[in-house]
């Protein structure tokens, strides 16, 4: 925890730093649009201002998802936020939702020492992930003594004793059963940061989900109001937002700005990590694409095995008349770090054998991807 507190506070003060040396005035309050050039904000040292400027970004970012009938106090029950500050590891922590940033706290607790407990509504963990490599994720949670209850609701919430009492019943209905636990995490998604911004005030336009509509410029339908990130639609993750800032940026510059969001990887930031970029095999299959796939398990790497962290693979999907590259996905360890490699080969548009026939440092876990790449093309040589 000190570590962590040590981490944010140094990180914020360099964007702090970054303010200053860029010469960017930095109003701390909550800011509400007043017209199109104008911000009124509730400074946090009392009192307020207003910002004028000819144009204006909106970055608000997102918020955790409520639930129906689920109180958030950051103490017992808490959001991502909460998870982050316990002052304790509890003994069993019940995580509700099976996305991205559920599994990774589950993960983070579950190697401190607690029991974890993954309730979820759906058939399925982390729904957006390649199916193949999504069964071999849940086992390998499975074998760390995750528990998993999918097709699972929760339609009760008691905190009024100790720990917290959670009623569930099955997702298509059924009889009512109760999980008992010390913390509850409610991960059931994000929302746009979206409301009692004055959105409504100059008339600019939302969708049904909140976020803000934009266009290939990132403008709104108000001149000169802008809006990025988890606030409009789109993926919503942290350096997806960075390439809309920067592309808005240089439109409003009058230069020409670029997001590419067939290229943004993903990354579950457990343990082992597990990254992809591209499409997933289903998706196309679905597309009606004849396609190859190649596959390499770690458990044929020998950092892998040096470093005794050999479990998960590496799969590749490739066009099977071009072999240009359509989807890769890595369940490994530092799989996020490997991972722009196959980011880089969908930008430039690459072929299997173009990775494949690159020479890979000896020993190295991205070996793994140069492998795959081999056996989809043509045949691994290490297994």
């Amino acid at each position: 925890m000190a570590q962590k507190d040590k981490a944010v506070a140094g990180l914020t003060k360099g964007i702090e730093g970054l303010f200053k040396k860029n010469k960017v005035t930095y109003v701390k309050g909550f800011g509400k649009l007043a017209s199109p050039s104008e911000v009124s904000v509730d400074l946090i040292d009392g009192g307020s201002t207003v910002v004028k400027g000819k144009n204006i970004i909106i970055a608000t970012g997102s918020d955790v998802k409520s639930l129906p009938g689920i109180t958030i106090d950051e103490k017992k029950v808490v959001s991502s936020t909460g998870a982050l500050c316990l002052s304790e590891i509890p003994k069993k922590l019940v995580v509700i939702g099976a996305g991205y940033i559920g599994l990774e706290m589950g993960s983070v607790w579950n190697r401190l020492g607690s029991e974890v407990t993954v309730v979820e509504f759906a058939p399925d963990i982390v729904p957006s992930m390649d199916g193949e490599v999504r069964k071999q994720f849940q086992r390998m949670l499975e074998k760390q003594k995750f528990k998993f209850m999918l097709k699972t609701k929760v339609v009760g919430c008691d905190t009024s004793g100790d720990g917290v009492k959670l009623t569930l019943e099955p997702a298509a209905g059924g009889d009512q059963t109760i999980l008992e636990a010390d913390v509850v995490l409610v991960s059931a998604g994000r929302t746009p940061f979206t409301s009692g911004i004055g959105l409504e005030t100059i008339g600019v336009e939302t969708d049904k989900a909140g976020r803000i509509l934009v266009d290939k410029r990132f403008m709104t339908n108000v001149k000169g109001v802008y809006a990025i990130g988890d606030a409009i639609p789109g993926p919503m993750l942290a350096h997806k937002a960075e390439e809309d800032g920067v592309a808005c940026v240089e439109f409003i510059a009058g230069k020409e700005g670029h997001v590419d969001y067939d290229t943004v990887p993903g990354v579950v930031y457990t343990h082992p990590e597990v990254a992809s970029v591209g499409k997933t095999e289903e998706q196309v299959k679905a597309l009606g694409i004849a396609y190859r796939v190649g596959k390499f398990p770690l458990l044929a790497n020998s950092r892998a095995k040096a470093i005794d962290d050999a479990e998960g693979l590496v799969k590749v999907v490739a066009e099977k008349e071009t072999d240009k590259i359509l989807g890769v996905h890595i369940m490994a360890p530092n799989a996020g770090e490997i991972i722009h490699e196959a980011v880089l080969a969908l930008q430039y548009g690459a072929s299997s054998e173009d990775v494949a026939r690159t020479c890979h440092a000896h020993p190295t876990v991205s070996e793994a991807l140069k492998e795959a790449c081999l056996q989809t093309f043509s045949k691994a040589i290490h297994i």
